[in-house]
């Protein structure tokens, strides 16, 4: 309950509650909220995915190369052999 002198004097009124298309638009700003978290949580997850795809694919490259390299030293000692 709230006093209001301006229009009553001294009597005391209840307090009026929000009108329905007020709560509709707090609800409706809340369900937003809600919808801009979720999809910035979905980005991040497709971020840290894209991050994985990536280090896995550099691991295998370097390994890769790295038995490039092995490959070359034992044709390279191969033919050391076979020249001697």
């Amino acid at each position: 309950m709230i006093r209001c002198p301006e229009k009553c004097g001294k009597q005391w009124r209840p307090k009026q509650g929000k009108s329905r298309w007020q709560k509709q638009k707090k609800e409706e700003k809340r369900k937003e909220e809600r919808k801009k978290q979720e999809e910035k949580k979905w980005k991040r997850e497709e971020e840290e995915k894209i991050k994985l795809k990536r280090e896995r694919t550099m691991k295998v490259k370097k390994v890769a190369k790295e038995w490039n390299i092995l490959n070359e030293k034992k044709e390279a000692a191969k033919s050391e052999k076979k020249t001697k």
